[in-house]
C-alpha cells in the first residue's frame, strides 16, 4: 500500500483533484479493508488491515481538504509549513488580520452580531478562494516558496473562519 496519498488513490499529485474520483477510490478501499474481510485472519494481517484502514481513512481526509491537501503538496516537496515557528508575512496581509480581528471584536458587542459575523465569514470566504487559486497556480508552476506563502495566509484565515465558527456556536446557545 503506497504511502504518498495521491498514489494512494490513484490522483495525480497535483492540487486539483477529481473528487467523484477520489470518493469512489476511497469506497473502493473501504470494502477492500473491511474488518469482515479479515474476521477469520491471523492476528497480524487483521492488525495490518486495521492499520490500512486507519490510512486511507487519514489519506482521504487530508485530500479531501483543500488546506490539507495543499499543506501535503508542500510536504511532499519537502517544504516545512509550521505555524508555530513560521511566523513571516507580509506586512498588507498582516494589516488585513489585524482588521479583520478588530471587526469581530466590535460585532461581537453589537446588538445583532450574526448578521456581521456573516458578513465578516463571507468576506474570508472570497480570501480562502483567493488563497486556494493562488495555490494552485504557485503549484502548478513548482513556485514552493510562493505556495509555502499562500498556504501560511491561508492558515491564518482557516483559523479566523474556526473562531468564528466558536463564536457563532456560543451565539446559538
Amino acid at each position: 500500500m503506497s504511502n504518498n496519498y495521491f498514489q494512494l488513490f490513484g490522483l495525480p499529485v497535483e492540487f486539483e483533484i477529481a473528487r467523484s474520483r477520489l470518493i469512489s477510490n476511497y469506497r473502493e478501499l473501504q470494502k477492500q479493508l473491511h474488518p469482515d474481510k479479515f474476521a477469520a485472519a491471523s492476528d497480524a494481517e487483521r492488525r495490518w488491515s486495521m492499520q490500512a484502514a486507519s490510512h486511507v481513512n487519514e489519506g482521504y481526509q487530508t485530500l479531501d481538504n483543500d488546506l490539507r491537501r495543499a499543506v501535503y503538496l508542500l510536504q511532499l516537496n519537502d517544504i516545512s509549513v509550521d505555524e508555530e515557528t513560521d511566523t513571516h508575512m507580509a506586512p498588507e496581509f498582516l494589516m488585513q488580520q489585524m482588521e479583520l480581528r478588530e471587526s469581530l471584536e466590535v460585532v461581537q458587542s453589537a446588538e445583532d452580531p450574526s448578521s456581521g459575523l456573516k458578513k465578516i465569514k463571507s468576506e474570508i470566504n472570497i480570501s480562502v478562494k483567493e488563497q486556494a487559486s493562488q495555490f494552485a497556480l504557485s503549484a502548478s508552476e513548482s513556485d514552493w516558496v510562493k505556495a509555502r506563502n499562500t498556504v501560511r495566509q491561508w492558515q491564518f484565515l482557516d483559523k479566523l473562519l474556526r473562531e468564528i465558527k466558536m463564536l457563532e456556536e456560543r451565539l446559538d446557545a
